[in-house]
């Protein structure tokens, strides 16, 4: 199959895998323009037979997505035509419901920071392996006045029960990979120096099985239908976000150097300096 040359995705397709490098400098955000480009190669690659695997991981050595870009809603007319093939949801729900329903076995290998939006894409894909010395994961929406958005209160939910996922959503921790691993967020945590070759042998071995066996396993194993809560999430949100508490804690965030190195190598102190500051 012939793919477009995406701006923030780096495709290889080869022995039944495609790896996806995500790549959108300088902290790997989540931008209206990566979304558009998610969708697109999802849903591409939904009918291609012979790709069994999708394999993501970073271009960037320390995140691996930071967050949504906070400059989101300065593109919602670019993001209108991908609404509208996804009305059950929104966008960015969309791709976790891409994910989640594809075909082929999607793995994330995290050896980096996935935050927010970034947790979110590593819980819906299918299979996620972390570095034990260098991932970390957490959902920090709460500290900028709003609920996750989404998918990750049914994503978690699902996945490591009511009780973790409210302590998730609602003390914003950054977990590291053991911890997460533990939780269920991740299926384990590999040591930094042997995940790439872990996680390319797994993803191998996967492929090798063939697409008929892959596609009966995820018919028998489906993911289960959690439109219904993910419209709740949707317009809880939609309330927190549109509200004047969270409005001027983004404001405040970016005009003090949210989206710089720096700051978002720990945007949890980040975010709560500023907070302790007003």
């Amino acid at each position: 199959m012939d793919l477009p040359r995406y701006t923030t995705l780096h495709v290889a397709v080869a022995g039944g895998i495609a790896r996806i490098q995500l790549d959108n400098p300088p902290v790997n955000t989540l931008s209206a323009a990566m979304m558009i480009e998610l969708h697109d190669l999802l849903e591409r690659l939904r009918d291609d037979t012979d790709v069994r695997v999708l394999l993501f991981s970073s271009s960037h050595e320390e995140f691996f997505l930071a967050h949504v870009d906070m400059g989101i809603f300065e593109h919602l007319k670019e993001l209108e035509p991908v609404a509208a093939r996804f009305p059950q949801v929104n966008v960015h729900q969309g791709i976790g419901e891409l994910l989640r329903t594809q075909p082929q076995v999607s793995i994330v290998k995290l050896s980096g920071i996935a935050r927010a939006g970034g947790a979110e894409f590593v819980i819906a894909a299918d299979l996620a392996f972390a570095a034990t010395e260098t991932a970390r994961i957490g959902q920090t929406e709460a500290l900028l006045g709003i609920l996750p958005g989404g998918g990750a209160t049914q994503y978690l939910l699902e996945r490591v029960g009511r009780s973790r996922a409210l302590e998730l959503v609602l003390s914003a921790e950054l977990l590291d990979a053991d911890t997460a691993a533990q939780y269920g967020w991740i299926n384990r945590a590999i040591p930094a120096a042997e995940l790439d070759a872990y996680v390319d042998k797994l993803a191998t071995d996967i492929a090798a099985v063939g697409s008929d066996l892959i596609a009966a396993a995820k018919r028998a194993l489906p993911a289960a239908d959690l439109t219904p809560g993910l419209r709740v999430e949707h317009d809880e949100w939609s309330a927190l976000v549109t509200g004047e508490r969270s409005a001027k804690i983004m404001a405040a965030a970016v005009e003090h150097g949210m989206q710089t190195l720096e700051n978002e190598r720990d945007v949890e102190g980040f975010l709560r300096g500023l907070a302790a500051g007003r």
